[in-house]
């Protein structure tokens, strides 16, 4: 499924209630590959911003310090129990940000529907993945993220979502 793992990572994220707390980035995100907004250890940023990095420029490395955040060790089980809960019965998380790796996330069509209908009941995701750019100045960057989601905005019915791309899911 790529990319469109991270639809779970900000749900974990906005549900953890820590969205105005101050993050500090370690050294999780020596991990990450492919896309990228390209944090620096030691940035302190806030939770909230982090998902905004996720959700507009897809930044592995925001999903990484978000994973590492809230769930201390625990994330990839928090997103598999969270799937069960809201009726995802043919999904498999094994990352946080949707990249091929050995075991790669698996879900299908149906249960990506039942995510991002999930999701969107959220106010604050509404909010993020509904915004087309988004400026943040952290204490080592000053940022401008522009959403990546080509068809936002195209008509009033197109109010946000994820996209994804890996060489194995295809766009």
């Amino acid at each position: 499924v790529a990319s469109i793992s991270k639809v779970m990572t900000a749900i974990l994220a906005i549900e953890s209630g820590k969205l105005d707390n101050v993050v500090v980035v370690g050294e999780e995100i020596k991990e990450a590959y492919g896309s990228a907004v390209y944090l620096q250890i030691g940035e302190e940023i806030t939770l909230r911003d982090l998902v905004y990095a996720l959700m507009l420029r897809s930044g592995n490395d925001a999903a990484m310090v978000i994973a590492q955040y809230v769930g201390e060790g625990e994330f990839v089980e928090m997103m598999n129990s969270k799937a069960q809960e809201i009726g995802m019965k043919n999904t498999t998380f094994n990352n946080p940000c949707g990249l091929d790796e050995e075991a790669g996330n698996y879900s299908t069509a149906y249960d990506m529907a039942l995510l991002t209908s999930y999701a969107m009941q959220l106010e604050e995701y509404k909010d993020i993945v509904n915004t087309k750019m988004y400026s943040l100045k952290t204490n080592k960057n000053s940022y401008v993220w522009f959403n990546k989601h080509k068809l936002l905005g195209v008509n009033d019915y197109i109010t946000g979502g994820k996209t994804g791309f890996t060489k194995k899911a295809k766009r």
